[in-house]
């Protein structure tokens, strides 16, 4: 049973060896002096590294050149751009309103058949039989009513001119005349200045190492080749190169400088208005405007010649039913409002000052002049790996079928659970699912791989007797 347990340990360490890239160091060749009901077997101990870093120029020393720009003052010069002249400007005319009231349609009165609010007008022939006949038709009250004839008063219609705005006269101002003249002066005068020329860099690239060559066991296809008379894999050891990286710098190619520029001197054209001829004005006469109002006027009145309806009661004849009354109009009147002129329009002169705009002028106090800096070179941290010790094979003791029982195995299957590595159904059985868990654990944490070790067990926190 023991020399059984022994192969399955040698073919677990094999299986863990293909899995590890670098050549390593067998020490097992002696067999450990183990005791009754222990288990070895051969575990691949990891090799060891450490971290260098080395410094690498990316960009060589240089300088900045500064340009201090050349200092100006301004000066200020009174230039005129129009002479002095005068203007007439027109003093409007103020106008008022009158209103007034004009009669159109006078009051009137005339006579209805049947009632006071007929509409039926009485025939001016039973108004002079009713006047013959004594009626006091002149009289008679608005609303007073006669019987029989009646003569309605008669009308005419006459136009009369109203004057709605008088006379007046409209100024019109001929303007003055100028002309331009063109004035040449100098804004800036002429100058240097520096202008930089910046450096010129061109990129180098460089090849660094960053982890060294290194070989590693890999599973071999074709014949058998077996260890110990235990095992048929073929493992076979491989090269993996160096890994380099490409780190580009910039070298300085042409250092940064100046030049001098000269800056012609420059000029502005003002344009400058002179009077030719001064304004004047001219007078046009406005006629005054009329409205034509027509009104009716009465050409003759009303007469008639009946007894009052509300009388005693006199024999007139033979009463024929009609009855006339006398409808009284109101007059009608209209308002008509014109314009009056309160003041005429006038003229008057007005001065116009000069006018002058100020201009500045540049003036050169002090030339540029250029300042350089030394700018320190840069350099890049590059990050590699080194191996200080190579892996090896050595025999530790394990916890095989020998020495361990299923809640031992349920206790490593909690946890590898409760690390984040999954070991499958938690069913005391040492699987391949938790084998496989316990091989990422160990390869996590930099433990020795090959089998359940006890150093795998005390950072799992399985607490086993031994």
């Amino acid at each position: 049973m023991k020399k059984d347990l022994l192969k399955l340990a040698v073919l677990s360490a094999l299986a863990a060896t293909a899995s590890v890239g670098y050549a390593m160091q067998d020490m097992t060749s002696v067999l450990p002096n183990a005791q009754p009901g222990e288990c070895y077997a051969k575990v691949v101990i990891p090799a060891k590294y450490r971290t260098e870093t080395s410094t690498v120029v990316v960009k060589e020393a240089s300088e900045s050149v500064k340009i201090v720009p050349a200092k100006y003052e301004w000066a200020e010069e009174r230039i005129m751009v129009s002479e002095a002249g005068s203007e007439l400007r027109v003093v409007p005319a103020t106008y008022g309103t009158v209103t007034e009231t004009y009669e159109v349609s006078p009051a009137s009165s005339q006579w209805v058949m049947g009632s006071v609010n007929s509409s039926v007008v009485a025939n001016p022939g039973m108004l002079a039989m009713a006047k013959a006949s004594g009626a006091d038709i002149d009289s008679a009250r608005p609303g007073q009513c006669f019987d029989e004839h009646y003569k309605a008063a008669t009308y005419r219609t006459i136009t009369e001119k109203v004057l709605v705005s008088e006379a007046s006269e409209e100024i019109k101002l001929v303007p003055a005349k100028y002309e331009w003249v063109e004035q040449r002066v100098m804004v800036a005068p002429a100058s240097r200045k520096l202008v930089e020329v910046p450096a010129v860099f061109e990129t180098v690239s460089e090849r660094v190492k960053v982890e060294d060559a290194k070989t590693m066991w890999k599973k071999g296809r074709g014949g058998i080749e077996k260890i110990d008379h235990a095992s048929g894999e073929i493992m076979c050891l491989v090269e993996v190169p160096a890994v380099y990286k490409t780190l580009n710098k910039r070298v300085l190619k042409a250092a940064a400088a100046t030049k001098v520029v000269e800056e012609p001197a420059r000029y502005e054209t003002i344009r400058v208005r002179k009077l030719v001829n001064d304004s004047a004005e001219t007078r046009v006469a406005i006629p005054a405007k009329y409205k034509d109002v027509t009104k009716r006027v009465m050409a003759s009145e009303a007469s008639h010649m009946w007894h009052e309806s509300s009388g005693s009661g006199m024999s007139f004849g033979k009463h024929t039913g009609n009855k006339i009354c006398l409808q009284a109009t109101p007059a009608k009147m209209a308002s008509v409002t014109k314009s009056v002129v309160k003041t005429p329009p006038g003229v008057k002169r007005v001065e116009i000052p000069a006018k002058y705009d100020t201009k500045r002028v540049k003036r050169l106090v002090s030339d540029a002049r250029e300042i350089r800096t030394p700018i320190a070179a840069q350099t890049n941290t590059v990050t590699k790996r080194v191996k200080i010790s190579d892996p090896r094979m050595e025999w530790r003791p394990i916890l095989c079928e020998t020495n361990m029982t299923g809640e031992m195995i349920q206790g490593v299957q909690r946890a590898l659970k409760s690390a984040g590595y999954a070991p499958g159904p938690i069913d005391g059985v040492l699987g391949y699912q938790t084998m496989t868990a316990v091989e990422r654990f160990q390869n996590a944490r930099g433990l020795a791989t090959g089998g359940l070790t006890y150093d795998t067990l005390d950072k799992l926190g399985v607490d086993v007797a031994r």
